[in-house]
């Protein structure tokens, strides 16, 4: 008989890994009872994520600080968790008006994996950081390892590197920080518990993970200005929906009728912060984009005259 392998015994101490006592006769519950078994678990995964807030405030500070010094962030995930962090980023650009550059998903297996598992690509801790290094990575940057077991080596090599070159470091599990070993700056780790079926990482780890991605990337953001109010006002027009998304911004904060918000972003360029602060604060378009660049990015100190503390 061959010798049974580290890595069977290792995944036995995964919380991510065991058998959901809540769930046990989920094959034979009757529908409506399946799918309240399911969403019952998804609450738990929400509430797992509470504890962990204190650490993705500490996370959105190293990223923040990275965008102002000329630093990129970098998600590396395989899976699930490497399709989130794709996600994550292509949605950044749409969303804040940020370049395809400042917000990047790697993800063991390439791009083919994004539709099509390549499951075998995230054994090899050397993979990870050769993605690194493809990438340009350096020591202004930030590496953020998604893996739901903390133990995925294509991440922990991809962290492992990062380390190396002298980028900051977070990580992203949903098991217990108790049992997190790895060297990094930051770990965020709610602790989704088990999985309705067991090991299926893409249910619960997926939502928490989710959840706290999205907090990173929108709380950063907020914090450079890209939010007013509670409005995104630096997305780009690049389609329809989101050309009279930004039509609707501009009438909500200022009052102006459809046409009047249409011929200001037009005379804006498109741009939504630099219409609002054209009509706020009476000013042309050269004024607007002066005042925001003072302002910090900021629209309220753009319209106040005032520059951030």
């Amino acid at each position: 008989m061959p010798d049974r392998p580290a890595l069977f015994d290792e995944l036995q101490t995964l919380t991510t890994e065991t058998r959901n006592p809540r769930t046990m006769q989920i094959d034979v519950a009757p529908l409506a009872e399946v799918v309240r078994l399911l969403h019952e678990e998804d609450q738990i995964a929400v509430d797992a994520v509470t504890p962990e807030l204190p650490y993705v405030a500490q996370a959105v500070e190293i990223v923040e600080d990275a965008f102002r010094t000329g630093g990129r962030l970098f998600y590396c995930g395989a899976g699930t968790s490497g399709r989130l962090g794709v996600l994550d980023a292509a949605e950044c650009p749409p969303t804040f008006g940020t370049p395809p550059d400042l917000v990047q998903g790697l993800i063991a297996g390439g791009k083919a994996a994004m539709f099509v598992a390549q499951e075998g690509a995230e054994d090899h801790e050397s993979n990870g950081a050769a993605a690194l290094d493809e990438a340009g990575v350096t020591d202004k940057d930030v590496v953020c390892g998604i893996a739901a077991s903390r133990r995925t080596p294509y991440v922990v090599g991809a962290v492992k590197r990062a380390r190396e070159i002298g980028a900051r470091t977070l990580f992203v599990t949903c098991n217990p920080r108790s049992q997190f070993t790895l060297d990094v700056d930051v770990a965020i780790c709610p602790d989704v518990g088990p999985e309705p079926i067991m090991g299926s990482t893409r249910m619960k780890s997926g939502t928490a993970t989710k959840l706290v991605l999205n907090m990173i990337s929108t709380a950063t953001m907020i914090r450079l200005g890209k939010v007013y109010e509670n409005m995104m006002v630096d997305l780009q027009m690049t389609n329809l929906k989101l050309v009279e998304r930004s039509k609707r911004i501009v009438m909500t904060a200022t009052g102006v009728n459809y046409d009047e918000a249409a011929a200001t972003l037009d005379a804006a360029g498109g741009h939504v912060k630099t219409a609002l602060v054209m009509l706020l604060a009476g000013v042309d378009a050269e004024a607007a984009r002066e005042r925001i660049e003072q302002g910090g990015g900021f629209v309220r100190h753009a319209i106040a005259g005032t520059t951030p503390d």
